[in-house]
């Protein structure tokens, strides 16, 4: 770390320099990201915000990757990504308004909880190195802290600031944590299900009961070391008890991902590798047809895709031997793993606002691509909640989408489609080729539908596949990793 602080430079204090730049690009950040969502999720604005709008509750890993992702690009070497992603997270944030169960307003963009939201990335930072048993001198300590203000004024310029000097940050996380904090639903959600989701890795990706099996065990014991690490007062306030045994397990487990970092080479303990070789749905920001990683990274990805292709054809699943791009999901399946983005049951906007932002941020629309987006989206909800909302109630139940799929496919959809295309089709040849297809979906291109890399797809073609895929008619890779995966 002291390193790291000796590299930075004032000049540019999130630049590949910068101790913030090398933490995110680290394994261990995970633990630091973790922990933070839980300190974010008891803030009673950012906590409703995650239980009414976004998809914590259906895709908790989801969310955690993109987390993770935008932390990249807000320190990405080149300034230009940041501002694009700040401003990304701005247009997202606003976006996200209502009130909560007690009728109290909040706003995704409230410079307060966005403030907490940095406040807690720094300080469970710190808390990762103390008990990694690595120590921040004062300098380097205080280097840090000024590069997450820094972080915070590329992200809310105009709005929330951190204390001006560390002595006064303790104090204000003190009172947060005393004064602010709650027995948020979102908490709950959060180390319920977190861990209970992550996905499988690609070896056991057709075994669903071997990795359940296995992250049955490792599940509790992750939540157990994040519960742990949480002051203890707020601990006994979302009354999350403290199990013998989890103090010790909890040191182990940070002390060894220092060891990691400092032992293994370096291509093996970066998060990019780590989160690839877990979940292809991780996709760092590249450009065209860019590597996707270092050659290690490379290797091991394909290493491990030939050996989950071997246990397939050595031990077919029975469940799955004779299923395709064009098998059909059952309605009720559908509505659960796709449409219902929120986890709660019934369709509504937010489920379809939270596809709008899964899509601009996977791609990185821009400004004008995203409204474009979210007003196609927008239109859907509308003739959605005019062919299906039979009680008018505002919402449509699992029983009223099956009743009328074929109102999925309406203009709107297909004005969603158009846009995916457009924004797809860079050198506006009116036609799809392998090399834009990659770049619109960095992860899972294999598994397209069609399944030949080489194919070209016409504005036609690519606009009935995805209304195929959106209307719960066929299965997509590709569309699968977007939207109904973890």
């Amino acid at each position: 770390m002291s390193d790291a602080a000796a590299a930075g430079t004032d000049a540019d204090p999130l630049g590949p320099g910068s101790m913030l730049y090398q933490l995110t690009r680290q394994t261990r950040w995970g633990l630091v990201a973790t922990r933070a969502i839980v300190l974010e999720a008891a803030h009673p604005q950012i906590g409703a915000a995650l239980i009414t709008n976004s998809t914590f509750v259906a895709h908790p890993w989801r969310r955690l990757r993109n987390t993770v992702l935008s932390a990249q690009r807000m320190v990405d070497p080149d300034i230009r990504v940041r501002q694009r992603e700040a401003a990304r997270l701005n247009r997202l944030h606003a976006r996200i308004t209502g009130t909560d169960a007690e009728g109290r307003p909040f706003n995704a963009a409230d410079s307060e909880a966005r403030a907490w939201v940095v406040a807690t990335l720094f300080e469970s930072a710190v808390t990762m190195c103390r008990l990694s048993g690595e120590s921040l001198d004062g300098p380097a300590l205080d280097r840090l802290y000024a590069e997450f203000q820094s972080f915070l004024a590329l992200m809310d310029p105009y709005g929330g600031k951190l204390p001006p000097t560390l002595r006064e940050f303790w104090r204000y996380y003190a009172s947060v944590v005393e004064e602010r904090l709650e027995n948020t639903e979102a908490v709950h959600v959060i180390l319920d299900r977190l861990f209970a989701q992550v996905p499988a890795p690609p070896l056991l990706r057709d075994r669903p009961a071997v990795w359940a099996a296995g992250r049955a065990l490792a599940g509790p014991a992750a939540t157990a070391i994040v519960v742990a690490s949480l002051p203890e007062s707020l601990r006994a306030r979302l009354g999350l008890a403290e199990l013998p045994g989890t103090r010790t397990l909890m040191h182990a487990a940070y002390l060894s991902t220092r060891l990691a970092t400092r032992l293994l080479p370096e291509a093996w303990t970066r998060l990019d590798t780590v989160m690839t070789m877990l979940d292809p749905a991780y996709a760092p920001q590249r450009n065209g047809d860019a590597p996707a990683g270092p050659p290690v990274l490379e290797g091991l990805r394909r290493g491990v895709s030939k050996a989950g292709a071997l246990l397939r054809l050595l031990t077919p699943d029975p469940e799955t031997a004779t299923a395709g791009d064009s098998t059909v999901r059952s309605a009720s399946r559908f509505f659960s793993e796709v449409l219902d983005q929120t986890g709660d049951g019934h369709l509504d906007w937010p489920d379809l606002a939270a596809m709008a932002r899964e899509i601009a941020t996977r791609l990185d629309l821009d400004t004008q691509d995203e409204d474009r987006l979210f007003a196609a989206f927008a239109g859907w909800w509308r003739e959605l909640q005019k062919e299906l909302d039979t009680d008018g109630d505002g919402r449509i139940t699992g029983h009223e989408y099956a009743a009328a799929t074929a109102a999925m496919a309406g203009s709107a959809l297909i004005r969603i489609a158009e846009v995916l295309f457009d924004v797809t089709d860079t050198d506006d040849d009116q036609v799809i080729d392998a090399a834009e297809h990659r770049a619109l979906f960095r992860t899972a291109f294999d598994h397209d539908p069609g399944g030949d890399a080489g194919e070209r797809l016409t504005r036609g073609e690519f606009v009935r596949r995805f209304l195929g895929f959106m209307a719960g008619r066929r299965h997509s890779g590709v569309y699968d990793q977007m939207f109904a995966q973890s």
